[in-house]
């Protein structure tokens, strides 16, 4: 019953983080007061998500971490540096808003891209130890990200950030892993399976109540809520794009190129929520909660896209494939 209802759950997935952007803006006065469970559910989606992953796996991905590298390259540094420039120059005083644009694109790749790589054929391995990697990263690159590009205009408290993920994301990561390593392999699968649909009613929970955080500012549609929304969305748009000729300019295989159009592209865009809404003024939030509306939708295109003109080169031959 449980996996018949995460293969429903899955089929809708595009339409889970607007539907609950909505549910939290209508439902706001209720729904705020469980703002305080947000971490706790997040908590318990990063160690549903790892339980896909073990020591192996890791050490296997490292010994080529070329495409890794590529990856953490265009969610760290690539894209916090556009988005940085962009809102200086379009916001130029309005820092929270620049703020909320950076932490949109310095926070780790989503966990959902799995689920898109796994139906495009991508490299599964790959991007397991890709989310596993960049979410032990985040407590340290997420701070330092964002004093060296906004430090300078607004107070940030890198040492509770760096705390607060820690809780949120490396240890239930390394739980997760740890269950994967040393516990029978029917227990794992079983484990990860029945999870999997708490797993993405978590994201919806997680997108609702923290819309219900900001949602006196997402009611009022004014120019420059639809321009924030215009901005992340192009910026979305490139990082799915950099990621994708970046893996085709070194020449990686087709499945490495999947997870890395995939991984560049998607952020764990729950969490961006958590970090903005626990840390920093609901201003600098709304950038993140914007993103939810077309994740998962721009995801699915990205991947019809793909299905339908990727080439292949075989000896000097390129042919079109066709990706099932």
């Amino acid at each position: 019953m449980l996996q018949t209802f995460n293969t429903h759950l899955q089929k809708i997935m595009p339409y889970i983080t607007p539907t609950s952007v909505l549910i939290g803006v209508i439902f706001a006065e209720w729904l705020s007061l469980y703002v305080f469970l947000v971490p706790w559910i997040f908590t318990f989606m990063t160690f549903s998500g790892s339980l896909g992953s073990n020591f192996r796996d890791l050490k296997n991905v490292l010994r080529n971490p070329m495409a890794m590298f590529v990856c953490l390259i265009v969610l760290h540094l690539v894209m916090p540096l556009l988005a940085l420039g962009v809102g200086s120059l379009v916001f130029p005083d309005d820092t929270y808003t620049t703020m909320g644009l950076v932490l949109s694109f310095v926070i780790p790749t989503g966990i959902t891209s799995l689920i898109w790589v796994s139906i495009y054929k991508g490299n599964v391995v790959l991007t397991l130890s890709i989310i596993l990697v960049d979410t032990l990263l985040a407590p340290f690159i997420i701070p330092l990200m964002l004093q060296l590009l906004v430090g300078n205009a607004v107070e940030i408290d890198s040492r509770e950030i760096m705390t607060g993920l820690l809780w949120m994301i490396v240890i239930p990561s390394v739980l997760g892993m740890f269950v994967n390593q040393f516990a029978k392999k029917e227990i794992t699968r079983t484990l990860e399976s029945n999870l999997a649909p708490f797993t993405k009613l978590g994201i919806g929970t997680v997108v609702a109540i923290n819309s219900s955080a900001v949602a006196p500012l997402l009611k009022n549609i004014d120019g420059k809520l639809l321009l924030i929304a215009v901005i992340v969305f192009v910026l979305a748009v490139m990082a799915y794009t950099i990621g994708y000729f970046s893996g085709k300019l070194i020449k990686l295989d087709q499945g490495t190129v999947v997870s890395l159009t995939f991984n560049s592209g998607m952020r764990n865009i729950s969490g961006g929520a958590v970090i903005a809404i626990t840390y920093f003024p609901a201003a600098a939030a709304v950038p993140v909660i914007v993103g939810m509306l077309f994740q998962q939708v721009l995801a699915s295109f990205t991947g019809s896209l793909i299905s339908k003109f990727s080439l292949h080169s075989t000896g000097k031959e390129a042919e079109v494939h066709y990706l099932k």
